[in-house]
This record gives structure tokens, C-alpha cells and sequence, in this order.
């Protein structure tokens, strides 16, 4: 079988080059609106990562087409209406294994940038200042990290912060996992009050809304540090805006915002803010293995 696959929002050379030596055609143009329905239509597949969007009405205009799998290339499946698209047979897969390290490695990266003032720093040197007083530092040695949500990305994250010498504790949904012994369970509540910096590892629910608005701002130590690689929506930005004025949060790392691209220009130049566009599994590393299990999951589906 022959498959037309639209990887819309781009894929990794390695990956398109094997699914063209194996006969099928892969179409990574950028596709918005009616180009986008017309596309989908003719395609069995398509491969998203985080830029495209596929709702109800999107859903409900390629019903009974030629397409059958949608994939997220990636961890977190909430840009799909998943349950939807299943509801109208549709399939919906992710690549949950492929980009955990380097996310991992951004959450830590944004932990030292905002600990250590590298990310303002960089600013201000370039601005001819030499701000060397300012910057009086923490280090992550001897520090608590909180993790929200424990799964891949956040096993990573611990790994790497026990290396550096701190306390790693979670909370999960599910409770206490056996699978992660050497690690401290206890309650969202417990988590905010003993720890140093906070780095979030869960969904958005658009129905609970925020995980941390002012109530838990309100609980956590004074300075924490907080890291968010997750997704947009779990912090509240004006809570969070709100606590870092009154110095309450320290430093904040934030790849993922409410709105994308973000608008929030108070948030993203706010001196204790370290920012970045998303890119959390932007490593070429990342994205070859998230093409490798793209191509598993199309082979798997389609019975190749």
C-alpha cells in the first residue's frame, strides 16, 4: 500500500527519506484552512507537531476521506480533539518516547539560567552595563525540586537533578508510583511548601483550568523558582506576573505560553523570565527519533 502522509508541520529529513524509500509520499508543506481540509482529504495519514490544530470542525470536514491516522509528534496529544476524532474513526497516536531527554535537558537549562542570571545577564552586557553586584546567585546543589506530574519527561528531569545534587520530590495524579522508589511522593500542597524550584510535567485541562494560580502561588516558598516545559494554560501568566513582582517566584523558565505565538509581552520581558518559543523537543537528536517512531507507528497501523 501505497500511503500519502502530510507532515504539516514539517519532519525530520531521515524520517521522510525512509517513508519515500518505502513508496509512499510525504508532503511537509505548511497548510492552513480549506488548503489544509483539501489536503487531509487526500492523505491517510497526518503528522502534526505543535503549531497545527486539529478541532471538531476540522475533524467533521475530513470525515469519510481517505484519511485514517492522525499522528502528534510528540508527547502531549491536547492540540487534537482526540476523543472526538476517535469518536468519528479516526486513530490518534503519539511519539511519547522520543523527546523526553531534551526537554528534560531545557527544563534543567532554564533552572540554571534563572538561578544564575545567565538569561537577563546576557541582556545586559550587550547593553554595555556591568551589572556584576546584581547577580548573586543560587545553587542547585542542595536544593528541592518539586515535579508536577511524573512520567517520562519528569523521570529525566529528576535523573538529571539528583547528578546535581538535589532533592527530588512529585506529585502525580495517580498517586504514589512504585516504579520511582528513590523519589519522594506527597500532595500538591506539601510539594509547593518545601520546594525550591517547581518544574511542571502535566497536561492542560481546559475544563479544571490552571494547575497553579494564586491559591498555590500563595503556598509556595518565598523565592521559588518555577520551570514550565509542560504546557501553556497549567500556569496562570497573570497569577504568575502577579508573583514575580512581588517576589514571591524568583526566576521563572517558560517555554510554553497561554497563547502561541504569545502576546504576553509583560511576561516575556520581565527581567526574572527566562523564555523560549517552544522548542522543547527542538533538538536534532529528538526530532530523527521522533521520525523513527512516527515511522513505527504508521508501519504498525497499516500492517507494513
Amino acid at each position: 500500500m501505497q500511503l500519502k502522509i502530510l507532515a504539516n508541520d514539517g519532519m525530520d529529513k531521515s524520517a521522510v527519506d525512509a517513508l519515500n524509500a518505502m513508496g509512499h509520499t510525504v508532503d511537509t508543506t505548511h497548510y492552513d484552512g480549506e488548503a489544509l481540509v483539501e489536503k487531509m482529504r487526500e492523505s491517510h495519514v497526518i503528522v502534526i507537531r505543535s503549531a497545527t490544530k486539529i478541532r471538531k470542525e476540522l475533524i467533521d470536514q475530513v470525515k469519510g476521506s481517505t484519511m485514517k491516522l492522525m499522528i502528534r509528534a510528540g508527547v502531549g496529544i491536547d492540540n487534537i480533539d482526540h476523543v472526538y476524532a476517535k469518536e468519528n474513526g479516526f486513530t490518534v497516536k503519539n511519539t511519547p518516547n522520543s523527546s523526553s531527554a531534551a526537554v528534560a535537558e531545557l527544563a534543567i537549562g532554564h533552572m540554571f539560567a534563572i538561578s544564575r542570571f545567565i538569561h537577563i545577564s546576557n541582556v545586559t552586557m550587550r547593553n554595555g552595563e556591568w551589572n556584576k553586584k546584581n547577580y548573586k546567585g543560587v545553587e542547585l546543589n542542595g536544593k528541592t525540586l518539586g515535579l508536577i506530574g511524573m512520567g517520562r519527561i519528569s523521570y529525566e528531569v529528576a535523573k538529571r537533578a539528583v547528578a546535581l545534587g538535589m532533592k527530588v520530590v512529585y506529585t502525580n495524579r495517580r498517586g504514589k508510583l512504585d516504579q520511582y522508589p528513590e523519589f519522594d511522593y506527597m500532595p500538591l500542597d506539601e510539594l509547593l511548601g518545601v520546594s525550591d524550584f517547581i518544574s511542571l510535567h502535566i497536561p492542560f485541562d481546559k475544563t479544571a483550568g490552571p494547575t497553579l494560580k494564586k491559591e498555590q502561588f500563595d503556598k509556595m516558598k518565598d523565592g521559588v523558582y518555577l520551570i514550565n516545559t509542560a504546557r501553556g494554560g497549567v500556569v496562570s501568566e497573570s497569577d504568575l506576573l502577579d508573583a514575580l513582582n512581588t517576589g514571591k517566584v524568583a526566576g521563572a523558565g517558560i517555554d510554553v505560553f497561554e497563547e502561541e505565538p504569545t502576546k504576553n509581552d509583560a511576561l516575556i520581558n520581565h527581567p526574572r523570565v527566562s523564555c523560549t518559543p517552544h522548542i522543547g523537543a527542538s533538538t536534532g537528536e529528538a526530532q530523527a527519533r521522533i521520525g523513527e517512531e512516527t515511522i513505527g507507528v504508521i508501519k504498525e497501523f497499516f500492517n507494513l
